[in-house]
């Protein structure tokens, strides 16, 4: 099927599968990346064979990654997401890629690039995708969503700096170099980001937010595509530009129009999450590779040992290094959405099928379990917090607390 026909078909589920998450919202709260991922394989060459991707919808879906990764990153609150916080967050991160690498070479019989690849995937955090549930929750500007924030932040980041150095196809002195390199560029772009801007900047948004000059949004575009292109100009995946693009587009907004940046924001969501996002989504669904997962019986075991393993590997030391303050109950919480990942994981093993590191099946056993993490971590997470308490949240200033 042509490409346009493919493309109505996208779109069509893209209308559906809100429609679908809201009628079973009642009974069972499911995301709705769940319905895009599920009706994009059932659509796909291994049930109906309908939908056909072609290089404008992969194009269309690597921007929606992009755009996912770069709201993903856009969330995070410089005031809240530091500290004590932050360390401990970093540390689990650590600890998570020491096992996973250490388990990952176990599994494989020391097979290095496909560790690299299996052992970088445990480690994920989908916080593009546990942000909006916790936004819809209530819980989001809570203590406990900070602190959801920051692991999911480094969970996010954490893997996309591993993906560029282990990777890469560069010796590991060569990729941390050029790292250094894109972390001096960026942080000079942070500098100019944090300078006053001048008066007109935030006249020129409030004049043209309403109208069809845009400027704000289009000053948003500008920087998530330049700092795609910069990511691209080092050798770096575009993921780790559309995430520092987010960061970079707060302390801009928030410098230069604060009583505007949650209506940019707005529109910028809009744009992501109504039209880029489920088309990543569901052409995964419509990639997945059903029938190497179904073929024979060691992919289809592997599926309930990566869950485990995304549990154990990354909500694991999330449990051990949580902030003291948290309950018992909100350690459980924080477990499981920690262990919630999909998009790093389809990217990491997409990386891998095609670098041949992995076999298609064991990609599809890899996807397949996150996407049971993003079905049922999320409602686990749910139960597991208390009910009837708010926290207070976060203002500028953090408690430092003991280890």
């Amino acid at each position: 099927m042509p490409h346009p026909g493919t493309l109505i078909l996208i779109m069509a589920i893209a209308v559906l599968a809100p429609l679908l998450a809201f009628a079973t919202s009642r009974r069972l709260s499911v995301p709705v990346a769940i319905f895009e991922i599920g009706l994009g394989i059932l659509i796909g060459p291994d049930v109906l064979d309908w939908a056909h991707p072609s290089q404008l919808i992969n194009t269309l879906s690597n921007l929606g990654l992009s755009m996912l990764i770069f709201l993903a990153g856009y969330e995070i609150e410089f005031d809240a997401v530091r500290g004590d916080t932050l360390r401990r967050a970093v540390t689990a991160w650590v600890v998570s890629l020491a096992t996973g690498l250490g388990i990952a070479f176990a599994l494989t019989g020391a097979q290095v690039t496909k560790s690299f690849v299996i052992g970088t995937a445990l480690t994920s955090t989908a916080l593009g995708a546990v942000l909006p549930m916790l936004r819809d929750s209530g819980v989001l500007r809570t203590r406990f969503g900070t602190v959801v924030m920051a692991f999911g932040a480094v969970g996010e980041f954490g893997p996309v700096i591993a993906m560029a150095v282990l990777l890469s196809g560069r010796a590991p002195g060569a990729a941390t170099a050029v790292l250094a390199a894109f972390a001096a560029v960026t942080a000079g772009a942070v500098y100019m980001a944090l300078r006053p801007p001048p008066a007109w900047f935030a006249h020129v948004i409030t004049a043209t937010l309403h109208t069809s000059g845009q400027f704000a949004v289009r000053l948003v575009m500008l920087l998530l595509a330049a700092m795609l292109g910069l990511s691209v100009a080092f050798g770096l995946d575009t993921l780790l530009g559309a995430f520092a693009a987010g960061l970079l587009t707060r302390l801009v907004l928030r410098g230069a129009g604060p009583e505007n940046s949650e209506e940019v924001l707005g529109k910028i969501e809009a744009m992501g999450f109504g039209f880029l996002v489920p088309v990543f989504f569901i052409v995964t669904g419509i990639n997945f590779d059903l029938h190497a997962l179904l073929d024979g019986g060691r992919p289809l075991l592997l599926l309930p040992v990566f869950l485990l393993l995304f549990l154990l590997v990354r909500g694991g030391p999330a449990w051990l290094l949580a902030p003291r303050s948290l309950s018992r109950r909100e350690r459980t919480s924080l477990t499981f959405y920690c262990a919630t990942c999909l998009p790093l994981v389809v990217a990491i093993t997409t990386i891998g099928v095609s670098d041949g590191a992995v076999e298609p099946s064991e990609a599809a056993a890899l996807v397949g379990a996150a996407m049971l993490s993003i079905l049922f971590l999320p409602l686990l997470a749910l139960k597991a917090l208390p009910t009837g308490r708010a926290r207070p949240s976060i203002g500028t200033t953090e408690t430092s607390e003991s280890w």
